[in-house]
């Protein structure tokens, strides 16, 4: 009942939602639990369902809802990955879930864009971006943000990062998070709760985004 009620002022005190969210994961805390990407992916299309009285976007041009939600496992041995990839496909049947694990991504479902990303590098995405742009020629005298960009595999500025547990951030979209807020919550992913995901909505309102200036 606690909890009930703690979630409902929670939810009052929310008027900001984050477009983009991205959760770092360890391959141990996925193993533990990996039924729990399945069940924040339902907890972000629960407050995108919400009366429009409840969580608003920032800007009136944008959405009032979560657009899209990201889990990278920064790694899981073949053993893990075999085990663990029956409850992440679980996710398209509430969204449309892009799994990216070594050289495949599987895409299915419809909803919300949910990304699962298993032992993805930034700097080997950036890297994997030079190459294609020397590949296609194009001149270095060319080369801005907007055409490096453009090669990335995942094209899209997370509002924030959440990382659950201990461990340190790994350098997954380390181009695409650099204006992205950071939370580090002191719950581990296999304890994390609604009650924990709407304090970190709490916290990313509360927050004057700068991107850089």
């Amino acid at each position: 009942m606690f909890y009930w009620l703690y979630e409902r002022m929670l939810l009052s005190q929310i008027q900001v939602l984050p477009r983009h969210i991205c959760f770092m994961i360890s391959g141990e805390d996925l193993v533990a639990e990996p039924e729990k990407c399945l069940e924040v992916t339902g907890w972000c299309s629960g407050l995108n369902t919400l009366p429009a009285h409840t969580p608003r976007s920032p800007a009136a041009h944008h959405p009032p809802a979560i657009q899209s939600l990201t889990f990278h496992i920064n790694r899981l041995s073949p053993g893990e990955l075999t085990r663990t990839l029956p409850a992440l496909r679980k996710i398209a049947s509430i969204a449309r879930l892009s799994l990216h694990h070594g050289t495949t991504e599987e895409v299915a479902g419809t909803g919300l864009d949910v990304v699962v990303a298993i032992g993805k590098s930034g700097r080997e995405e950036i890297t994997d971006c030079i190459r294609q742009l020397a590949r296609n020629g194009v001149a270095p005298s060319a080369i801005d943000e907007k055409v490096l960009e453009s090669c990335l595999t995942f094209r899209y500025d997370p509002d924030i990062v959440v990382k659950t547990g201990g461990d340190h951030l790994t350098d997954f979209l380390i181009w695409q998070s650099v204006y992205s807020e950071l939370f580090f919550s002191d719950v581990n992913w296999t304890s994390f709760r609604r009650v924990d995901f709407l304090r970190v909505l709490r916290d990313y309102q509360s927050r004057i985004r700068r991107f850089g200036k």
